[in-house]
């Protein structure tokens, strides 16, 4: 089973995805695709980590997902748009490269047995144009690999102001 949870920036994605996997399970997984900027990101990691106890396994992936075993697990990835930025950058802002690795990575988990997933991903492309030529990049490449995650998951739910609106299953 295979859930994306889609929505803008501070929509609720994160808290609401955090309550369904502990519905789905008792001791979900939290793999983290954050990498570490700066401090400023690491206070937000550490928010992060605060905000989950002891019930849960919290694995740090920046980009190959795949070398974990999902197999009958319940596990929770936050986020798609800070995982694609690994590859985004990793890749010097080449936008085919950075889709097709970030494909086949998803590819690669979703495939393995029973295992259910709960996707969180940002909805950028909804917000202001960005300003600049790499900005723009970005924004595309956020929007197909959500097309893809979407056309692959079993459930799609949107968060708007903390609402979460059903939009496939």
């Amino acid at each position: 089973m295979i859930y994306l949870i889609t929505g803008g920036e501070r929509s609720g994605k994160s808290t609401y995805a955090q309550n369904l996997a502990l519905q789905l399970s008792d001791s979900p997984m939290y793999v983290a695709t954050a990498r570490k900027w700066d401090s400023d990101f690491q206070n937000r990691i550490d928010r992060h980590q605060q905000e989950r106890d002891e019930r849960w396994t919290n694995i740090e992936k920046e980009k190959y997902v795949s070398e974990i075993d999902f197999s009958g697990k319940v596990a929770l990835i936050d986020c798609v748009t800070l995982w694609l930025t690994n590859f985004f950058v990793d890749n010097k802002n080449n936008v085919e490269s950075s889709l097709e690795e970030a494909k086949k990575e998803f590819l690669s988990i979703a495939n393995q047995e029973n295992a259910t997933l709960i996707i969180v991903t940002n909805e950028i492309g909804m917000g202001v144009h960005a300003a600049t030529e790499i900005g723009r990049k970005f924004t595309e490449l956020q929007g197909w690999m959500n097309q893809f995650l979407a056309s692959k998951a079993d459930e799609v739910v949107l968060l708007v102001s903390g609402i979460p609106v059903k939009i496939k299953g």
